[in-house]
């Protein structure tokens, strides 16, 4: 849930009757208050509560007019700094993709695909598209959106959002193998590092370990492991910077929470 315990950012930003946000023809859009209530951040009258606290930004600038009519298909609300998803159509899904899965919509060869466990929402009209890839070995969280312009940024190399790994590998991993993965790799096609390193378990010649990187080659967290002379038997995509996949299980679909939206937002600067 969002915590409505911090101001926000811009606080002491001036306030204006319109809050920086372009008036609607009279009766157009709808008012701000319902679109929070609509979008789950609070009922009425304590979105009504909120916004005389300073507490709502619609683009970029405190609101404190009650009623304040707003088009939810381009504003940009936030809570406490935080970005709120206001739009209906909008869809953010976690998926734990199964091993032996292909990380497409549909398969040539009708092999399992992720577009099987999606389809239903694909024939109700949704057009929905994954974020990123995993290859069919590898398990793990995948994002399933409608929201373009998150899932291009998501997908960009420059915004950097880590991804976490769980990785059960052959042999006990040395000490120095984390010292050697942050410094860097080099692998067939250029260099590679990771932001973390943790030895979780040693077993008899094996061990599982835990992957934090942003990189986002193919294969890249299997390459890199075998490179420090310890092959992948296993791997699980457990994070996508804030969004967890915890005790979800292989196959599920969840609907993501709006604090994880909002997190997601900020980290790709939208």
């Amino acid at each position: 849930m969002l915590s409505f315990a911090k101001p926000a950012k811009h606080q002491n930003a001036e306030p204006s009757a319109e809050g920086g946000h372009k008036k609607l023809p009279w009766g157009e859009g709808e008012r701000l208050q319902k679109v929070l209530a609509k979008a789950g951040v609070a009922s009425r009258r304590v979105a009504e509560e909120l916004i005389e606290q300073g507490r709502i930004e619609v683009d970029g600038a405190i609101v404190r007019e009650q009623g304040l009519r707003i088009d939810p298909e381009h504003a940009v609300v936030r809570v406490d700094g935080v970005r709120v998803v206001v739009r209906e159509e909008q869809v953010y899904l976690a998926l734990n993709k199964p091993k032996g899965y292909q990380s497409t919509m549909s398969d040539e060869f009708n092999r399992p695909c992720i577009g099987d466990i999606v389809a239903e929402r694909v024939m109700a009209g949704q057009r929905l598209f994954h974020v990123g890839r995993l290859d069919a070995d590898t398990e793990g969280l995948l994002l399933i959106t409608n929201d373009g312009d998150l899932a291009h940024r998501l997908m960009h190399p420059s915004f950097e959002v880590s991804k976490t790994y769980l990785a059960q590998v052959e042999g006990e991993v040395q000490r120095d193998v984390g010292k050697r993965l942050r410094k860097g790799i080099e692998l067939e096609d250029g260099p590679a590092t990771v932001d973390d390193f943790q030895v979780l378990e040693l077993g008899q010649n094996k061990s599982l370990v835990k992957v934090v990187l942003h990189e986002g080659r193919k294969h890249i967290v299997r390459r890199l492991l075998e490179a420090v002379g310890h092959p992948v038997s296993g791997l699980v995509r457990t994070n996508i910077g804030p969004v967890a996949i915890g005790d979800q299980r292989p196959g599920t679909l969840r609907v993501m929470g709006r604090d994880e939206i909002g997190k997601l937002y900020e980290a790709v600067g939208l």
